[in-house]
């Protein structure tokens, strides 16, 4: 059975993340429709990950396998005729009957952004902050580096997360200013419900600490999410990679 590996962006802005639910526009639902409607056969739309309500990609990835050979060429601009214009799939292609796009990920990276003044065209895809500016920024990068590693995220998770397994391990974490931006990157083998924007928001709230890298050390040592920051909007992140 052919398996379909799918490159896609989106702004996820009016969507409900890309989870399929039951009364909520989702992207994943809305490429899956499409993809049966055009084949007239069901299909298992798999994620490389589950982005939350209001975040975007640039990068998200998803396979799904059928009993037929699909034109690769002509394909994408199908499905791409079919969904709303604030997804698209950016690439499409045959691989290998074992590929699976969440769980032969090696590397996922985020981008999150910062904007200094109000932008009629980046108010969807940035967090407009005036203030992270103002901060030091390598006294930033210099707290972040707390997180690189293998580390228990539970305070940096949602309460409600079914995952058991709480270890992620954070590869890269960079900081890169710009005039009127702040971008943030960070790449990780996996991240747990709401991990990424607690990170961000418990960052910004430990420069104001008297002692910033000690803040972070109890909020780890404590696995409790009622210490950690409070996340920063949903608007400003975007899947950025997924690398295999």
């Amino acid at each position: 059975m052919p398996n379909y590996k799918l490159l896609i962006e989106y702004d996820g802005t009016d969507f409900a993340g890309w989870q399929e639910q039951p009364d909520a526009p989702t992207i994943q639902s809305e490429i899956k429709s499409a993809i049966q409607k055009i084949t007239q056969q069901k299909i298992n739309l798999i994620g490389s990950g589950r982005t939350d309500s209001g975040v975007h990609a640039k990068g998200q990835v998803a396979n799904f396998r059928i009993d037929r050979k699909l034109d690769t060429y002509r394909f994408p601009h199908a499905v791409n005729s079919l969904i709303p214009p604030s997804i698209s799939i950016r690439s499409f292609e045959e691989v290998e009957q074992d590929f699976h796009a969440r769980f032969d990920a090696k590397k996922r990276t985020y981008l999150y952004i910062f904007s200094r003044k109000k932008s009629a065209f980046y108010n969807r895809y940035s967090f407009l902050n005036k203030e992270v500016f103002d901060m030091n920024i390598n006294n930033l990068r210099d707290v972040s580096g707390l997180f690189v590693g293998k580390h228990d995220f539970t305070s940096f998770s949602k309460k409600n997360t079914e995952v058991n397994n709480k270890i992620c391990a954070i590869e890269k974490i960079r900081w890169i200013p710009r005039s009127d931006r702040i971008y943030f990157f960070i790449s990780a083998d996996r991240y747990l419900h709401g991990m990424v924007r607690t990170i961000i928001g418990t960052l910004l709230k430990s420069i104001k600490e008297s002692d910033s890298k000690n803040y972070i050390h109890k909020i780890f040592e404590l696995k409790d999410r009622n210490v950690a920051g409070e996340s920063v909007p949903s608007n400003g992140l975007f899947l950025y990679k997924v690398e295999y």
